[in-house]
């Protein structure tokens, strides 16, 4: 039997997954806040996203987004979210990122009892420092947060090289933060939770 085949049974069950809204489960480029939301464009999810929270509800993960857009505009961006991902509104004026507290607010808001185990996934580097200044796991998404900050079909638009070009340099930030991972989108986030669920079996801390 492969690595691959036993990995769900040998590793340690992750404790709950936070995400970004814009610029990760939906509004791909995180241009909402920008543009001021009004482009339907900016409510889609993201690619993978809509699987991505279904793998982790059907293995019984929590899960919650965070975001410092005001209700006004966090709203609908997150219409097409499923209902029982829970929100976690928090004020930019009121330890903004990347003060850890929201992270600890979206954490306490879904009942769990320790860090160990939680992971934050966006695209947003404010909101990685945070996660990571909160002692979590994190991932960082190259393609469809601020750092490349393209529209769906200005991305499409692009050439392979040139998506290659904008990929690497988000990604070289993104790791010079600090972040535990750097993947292109949420449709490899499966692969990358395994990833770490492995690695923490191996000891390694966040």
């Amino acid at each position: 039997m492969s690595q691959a085949e036993t990995l769900p049974l040998a590793t340690p069950s992750l404790t709950a997954v936070l995400f970004g809204l814009s610029g990760c489960l939906v509004d791909f480029g995180a241009r909402a806040r920008q543009l001021g939301g009004s482009d339907p464009e900016h409510a889609e999810t993201t690619p993978g996203a809509l699987d991505s929270l279904l793998s982790l509800q059907r293995r019984k993960i929590p899960c919650a987004w965070i975001d410092e857009l005001p209700p006004a505009l966090a709203k609908p961006l997150s219409a097409a979210l499923p209902e029982w991902i829970k929100p976690s509104q928090h004020s930019a004026t009121n330890n903004p990122w990347p003060a850890p507290n929201a992270c600890w607010q979206a954490l306490m808001g879904l009942n769990v009892d320790r860090l160990d185990g939680c992971v934050l996934v966006s695209g947003e580097p404010r909101l990685l420092q945070a996660g990571l200044n909160a002692g979590l796991w994190t991932i960082g998404l190259a393609s469809c947060g601020s750092l490349c900050g393209l529209a769906p079909s200005e991305w499409q638009a692009l050439t392979q090289k040139e998506r290659e070009q904008l990929r690497g340099k988000a990604t070289v930030q993104l790791f010079g933060l600090g972040v535990h991972s750097v993947i292109d989108h949420l449709g490899e986030l499966d692969t990358c939770l395994a990833d770490i669920s492995l690695r923490r079996l191996k000891g390694e801390k966040p």
